[in-house]
């Protein structure tokens, strides 16, 4: 609750609004109501058991065993993970900073979890991914142990590092088939950390195709060398097609009998060297037109991006201005001056002439 206090008084401030009631949305209400509800789940002081049936893996035995009721609840206690995240939010600079807060109100972006774990995601990929993962596969180790601990008889899944060698060969999707789950609740989470991993092998392959590409400068460099790498290609080729030229004159011109067999093979070359030398400027402009489509492209939205905020930048100052004549309701006006009349200042004249007798 103090949580959701706080970020009430952010919106108040960042809105300029006095009535608290203002901010209590029906979605902060339902976060409310949920969050108290998962806060509520926790272990029953007593001894209360069940009957627990389920059908054996290899053998399609059933097997009827007697339960606690604490197994039931202590799993859904795991979604109060949540807070992890809320201490993040909390502590993070990007929230207790006034600058980015107030960058962030300008740009319309919210401050809450999401934001906060797309920087870290920029920011260091592959350290969230280990770290997300690891911990994943220790939670739905001990879930699948505890779902697993009655029907196991021979204590396979029921131990936790065999619960770890099933959450990992079917994170992994791997499936070796030596270990399969009992019960529906074992399934259930053996399905989801089938999800998850291909999720998680999914952001992998994107975080490794990132960091494999070239940053700003070695593309500058590498363009620098295929420039150079072209222009001497384009050199040797140019000076190919002046030797077998040449050597065409030479074959025909210069010799009193005509070989036409060495005057055909240095005619291809002389038709082999025009062509790559075609060949490579005109790949070399499909490249260069095709950047240049692009960088036009990028323009284009980002023009488009500044003209939709300039057309925003006018109702945008109209409400920061509503809001302070609602803070401050009392102007003041400023007192309006008459101005002087212009005096006659032609009887002061010296040349003026005095009136006859």
């Amino acid at each position: 609750l103090p949580v959701h206090v706080f970020t009430s008084s952010l919106f108040m401030v960042d809105n300029g609004t006095d009535d608290w009631k203002i901010a209590m949305t029906y979605e902060r209400i339902f976060f409310i109501a949920l969050e108290l509800l998962v806060c509520a789940v926790h272990p029953i002081p007593g001894r209360y058991v069940f009957t627990w049936s389920a059908r054996l893996a290899f053998t399609y035995a059933p097997s009827l065993v007697v339960a606690d009721v604490d197994l039931v609840l202590s799993i859904p206690m795991f979604l109060r993970l949540y807070l992890i995240a809320r201490v993040m939010l909390l502590h993070s600079k990007l929230l207790t900073d006034a600058s980015s807060r107030s960058i962030g109100a300008l740009n319309k972006i919210s401050f809450n979890t999401r934001f906060i774990m797309k920087t870290l995601m920029t920011i260091c990929p592959g350290t969230v991914l280990l770290i997300f993962s690891v911990s994943s596969w220790i939670l739905a180790a001990w879930t699948v142990r505890v779902c697993e601990r009655y029907h196991d008889k021979e204590g396979v899944t029921s131990n936790f590092l065999g619960a770890m060698w099933l959450i990992s060969i079917t994170f992994l999707s791997i499936g070796y088939g030596d270990m399969v789950p009992h019960t529906y609740c074992g399934k259930g989470v053996c399905l989801f950390t089938g999800i998850m991993g291909a999720g998680c092998t999914a952001l992998v392959v994107a975080v490794v195709a990132r960091k494999l590409e070239l940053t700003k400068a070695e593309k500058h460099v590498h363009n620098f060398m295929m420039d150079t790498q072209l222009c001497k290609q384009v050199k040797n080729t140019a000076a190919n097609v002046l030797r077998e030229t040449w050597l065409i004159y030479k074959h025909t011109k210069l010799v009193k009998k005509v070989d036409r067999t060495r005057v055909r093979k240095h005619q291809r070359k002389f038709f082999q060297a025009i062509h790559h030398v075609m060949y490579d400027l005109v790949s070399e402009l499909q490249e260069r037109g095709e950047l240049l489509d692009r960088h036009v492209d990028t323009i284009e939205d980002k023009l488009d991006a500044i003209k939709g905020n300039l057309q925003a930048l006018p109702g945008l100052l109209r409400r920061v201005l509503e809001q302070q004549r609602q803070r401050d309701p009392t102007e003041t006006v400023a007192p309006h001056f008459q101005p002087a009349h212009r005096q006659d200042f032609s009887s002061c004249s010296p040349n003026a002439s005095s009136d006859s007798d």
